[in-house]
């Protein structure tokens, strides 16, 4: 129990540490000059009819890309989502919609609609939006200022704020950017060159296009349940240098409309998370001892454990800039964890049976 409660207030520090070093954790400009190379911003989506609509909206909003084209991927949806972004553009001539064909063998979904993607983009900075974020009006040229700045980079991720809506999203959706936070030395994992230490969010990725075709493009990375990740992973095998932006200020994502979304949504990949079995246990474990056993002990009155479970509460509120409402939901925070185990082990139950599935395809 001391020892989760040190360790506690280690990764609260890390994440200070990591929020206060403009080195670490990019910041894209509030005014970003006007973008000079040629964009091409790119969505895929499958039934998104519900939400894609303002995702379209704000990227034909956005200011200073100059001849940047706009491409809609529909994914094979069976609602409408194609006659949907086309009313929302309004016959804006920057956007097409392209028709998707069905992921080949070895594929996975959302890795072969963002191939088909970048094949058909004619810029030299793709960005990847996915269709449930909307975008600031100078979310794209701040991101490619912070992409091509004094360090500039073959791969950025401007990390959305979370919009979460019900008890379970409130529990589980702000842990996405806290994780990051409070185990990652942003700027040592940007230095480095090691895959094991990249970070990405297919929400939102502004990458060159010619990095991406010497990284092998998104074949390398064909059945990758976290296809994110394993992008950035692949770009600094082939020696390009990837890295994370605060983009709490650029865009907003609302991934889940329920819980039963947010439940299947995160039972077909959180398995892939942490490599084998073997690692997901260590890492439920160690969540265990850092974050459920003091405030459990603090309840018996230790005030070792009170202060490792206020150690964790503060983290929550530094991170509460990336989702869920500020600090509110922070006291809630071993719940939190308690609520993540349940959804690896049921993750990795679906695995083991070979009954996941997402949007009507095996996982």
């Amino acid at each position: 129990m001391t020892s989760g409660s040190l360790l506690a207030a280690a990764g609260t520090l890390l994440q200070l540490a990591n929020l206060t070093d403009r080195a670490a954790l990019r910041r894209p400009p509030a005014a970003p000059p006007p973008v000079t190379t040629r964009v091409s911003v790119l969505v895929p989506a499958r039934d998104e009819a519900r939400r894609v609509a303002p995702t379209v909206r704000s990227l034909l909003a956005q200011q200073g890309l100059g001849d940047a084209e706009f491409l809609v991927l529909d994914d094979g949806s069976t609602d409408g989502t194609a006659d949907v972004v086309t009313d929302a553009a309004a016959g804006d001539p920057r956007l097409r919609v392209l028709a998707g064909t069905p992921p080949p063998p070895g594929w996975l979904g959302k890795p072969h609609a963002c191939a088909q993607l970048a094949a058909a983009a004619r810029g030299e900075v793709l960005v990847f939006v996915d269709a449930d974020v909307v975008l600031a009006p100078h979310a794209v040229a701040a991101a490619v200022a912070a992409l091509r700045g004094p360090r500039p980079l073959a791969l950025l991720c401007p990390w959305p704020r979370q919009v979460v809506i019900g008890p379970l999203a409130r529990l589980v959706q702000p842990l996405l950017a806290w994780s990051w936070l409070t185990t990652v030395p942003l700027r040592l994992a940007e230095r480095s060159g090691r895959p094991s230490m990249a970070l990405a969010n297919g929400q939102f990725l502004v990458l060159g296009a010619a990095a991406l075709a010497r990284a092998g493009g998104f074949a390398a990375v064909r059945d990758a349940v976290l296809d994110d990740l394993a992008l950035a992973r692949a770009l600094r095998r082939a020696g390009e240098r990837t890295g994370v932006a605060d983009g709490s200020g650029l865009a907003t994502c609302r991934m889940y409309d329920s819980g039963r979304e947010l439940r299947a949504g995160y039972r077909k990949s959180l398995w892939a998370a942490f490599g084998s079995p073997a690692g997901a246990v260590a890492v439920a474990a160690a969540l265990a001892v850092v974050y459920v056993l003091p405030p459990a002990a603090a309840l018996a009155g230790s005030r070792t454990g009170a202060a490792g479970y206020a150690a964790a509460v503060a983290g929550r509120v530094l991170a509460a800039r990336f989702g869920g409402p500020r600090g509110a939901d922070a006291v809630a925070h071993p719940l939190s964890i308690v609520a993540v185990l349940g959804l690896l082990a049921s993750s990795w139950a679906g695995r083991v049976r070979g009954t996941l599935r997402w949007k009507g395809r095996a996982v």
